[in-house]
């Protein structure tokens, strides 16, 4: 009989578990999966704020500029103001159209005085508005009121008296006659010469 070879069951030695590196690797798995749960999150956070940091920065730019805005504004009413004021000070009837006139050319100074550029240098405010006031004399109200639907007042000479026209008759004396005549003409000339 031959003899069957048999195969030796294998040995089951124990092998020697490395417990620390196992640990390690299932610590790394572990915590590389839960990187990979949370970075999609982070990321998603981090744009969200971005996006209002750059929200936020462009309202502040927005209420920066506002701000300008309305300082511009409140200094042009500011400056207009002034200007409007002085010119009544200074008697101008027509003060809207004599502003016009010169609002170009009065500004605010570094100093924060209002002045007018002129080709001499800059000028005081005051100082140019009493000159463009005294060069343009249509600005300032009629001295002599007259015109049509002006009531015209009668004038009487300082030496005589009026001479009332109903009192004037035949039987008046020669003397009297010729001052009705003198008055008469007086008024004629008068009112041929327009005044």
């Amino acid at each position: 009989m031959e003899e069957v070879k048999r195969d030796k069951p294998p040995t089951t030695e124990p092998q020697r578990l490395d417990v620390p590196s196992l640990v390690r690797q299932t610590v790394e798995e572990f915590t590389r999966a839960q990187q990979a749960k949370t970075e999609p999150a982070y990321k998603t956070e981090l744009q969200e704020e971005r996006k209002r940091r750059e929200q936020l920065e462009r309202r502040v730019n927005d209420l920066i500029e506002e701000n300008k805005q309305s300082r511009r504004m409140a200094e042009e009413a500011e400056r207009s103001a002034a200007i409007r004021a002085e010119l009544q000070r200074l008697g101008v009837g027509k003060v809207d159209l004599a502003f016009k006139a010169v609002k170009d050319d009065i500004a605010r100074s570094e100093d924060g005085r209002l002045v007018a550029k002129t080709d001499a240098g800059n000028i005081g405010m005051k100082d140019y508005l009493a000159g463009f006031v005294n060069s343009n004399p249509e600005f300032l109200p009629a001295r002599i009121a007259g015109g049509s639907g002006v009531a015209s007042t009668q004038k009487t000479p300082s030496g005589g008296s009026a001479v009332d026209l109903d009192k004037i008759r035949r039987e008046m004396s020669a003397e009297d006659l010729e001052r009705a005549r003198e008055e008469i003409a007086r008024v004629a000339s008068q009112t041929l010469r327009g005044l």
